[in-house]
């Protein structure tokens, strides 16, 4: 069987054995077709590849300007390949096994300040001038980013149905299937009653009911994440805030570091984020951290008498 035979078997076992997303099993096979392409330049592919060949890679990319995030994720993708390739005895040996994890700082998520989200958000009707349904509905969505946290892929989900009743919560699927209730404030909850009847206005051509709550005239019948890209984007702009520094991503950041701010426990911001693991919340202390130091400076007691008698 030929590299191409080993990669489709490996992505079956995938999909059918472990139940993987489709949004995993296209990551995978990106990662590992994109191997097999360099391998081929050598002669070689996955079936035939050396240690010597698969380090060869490693050092391409690297040459090419990947990422340690790239890395690390195709370094993972091969050696689970290999892994299965080993269980099925195609092959005894691994020649990704000598492959290092490269190494990666965790960078620190970039955050908007309080006043950033209000300018972001303030600006939201001006990004499509003459069109008030357009401004409601990315303003609405920037609400419910930064009320609840959500990921794009879960505030893209939602439905219609699930703020019919003006709800305090909202019941989302995140990784691995897993459901989470996400808090609504007020301004969300007017935001979404605001919205709501202008909703019909961005339905499909011929198209009578939508179960989306952000529907759109395009080929999916929702609004896609590179659309809401480009709205933020343009938000940004009129915000006067760099557009480097806005992402729907950003507005979850944002989220997390100023409910740890304004006190919350990280175990109550794990759950409202969706972590699996602590440890991956944990990354909001750091940068709450400056600010937590200030507050006790200028806080604590000892902190004053000492800082008056410097």
């Amino acid at each position: 069987m030929s590299g191409e035979g080993w990669l489709d078997a490996f992505l079956e076992m995938m999909a059918v054995e472990r139940s993987a997303a489709k949004n995993t099993l296209a990551a995978y096979s990106r990662d590992l077709a994109d191997a097999q392409l360099f391998l081929k330049g050598l002669g070689s592919d996955l079936a035939k590849a050396s240690a010597e060949q698969i380090e060869a890679y490693f050092e391409a990319l690297g040459e090419r300007g990947a990422s340690p995030a790239t890395a690390s994720r195709r370094r993972s993708a091969l050696r689970q390949f290999y892994r299965f390739v080993l269980g099925e005895g195609w092959r005894e040996d691994d020649p990704s096994h000598r492959v290092d994890a490269p190494k990666r700082g965790r960078p620190l998520p970039k955050v908007l300040t309080r006043e950033e989200v209000e300018r972001l958000i303030a600006a939201a009707p001006s990004v499509e001038k003459g069109k008030e349904e357009a401004g409601l509905r990315l303003g609405c969505m920037i609400e419910l980013l930064y009320a609840s946290g959500l990921r794009i892929s879960e505030l893209l989900a939602l439905t219609q149905a699930s703020v019919a009743r003006d709800p305090a919560f909202v019941i989302v699927k995140g990784k691995g299937g897993k459901e989470r209730l996400a808090p609504l404030n007020g301004h969300a909850r007017e935001a979404v009653k605001a919205y709501l009847p202008h909703r019909k206005s961005f339905f499909p051509k011929g198209v009578a009911d939508s179960p989306w709550l952000f529907p759109s005239r395009g080929v999916g019948g929702r609004l896609t994440r590179r659309r809401f890209g480009q709205l933020l984007d343009e938000a940004a702009l009129v915000a006067g805030i760099d557009r480097a520094k806005v992402s729907p991503h950003v507005l979850r950041h944002a989220f997390a570091t100023h409910l740890l701010e304004g006190g919350a426990d990280l175990r109550t911001v794990q759950k409202l984020l969706g972590h699996a693991d602590i440890a991956t919340t944990q990354i909001y202390t750091h940068v709450t951290e400056g600010r937590l130091r200030e507050v006790v400076e200028t806080s604590h007691p000892l902190s004053r008498t000492r800082t008056k008698g410097i």
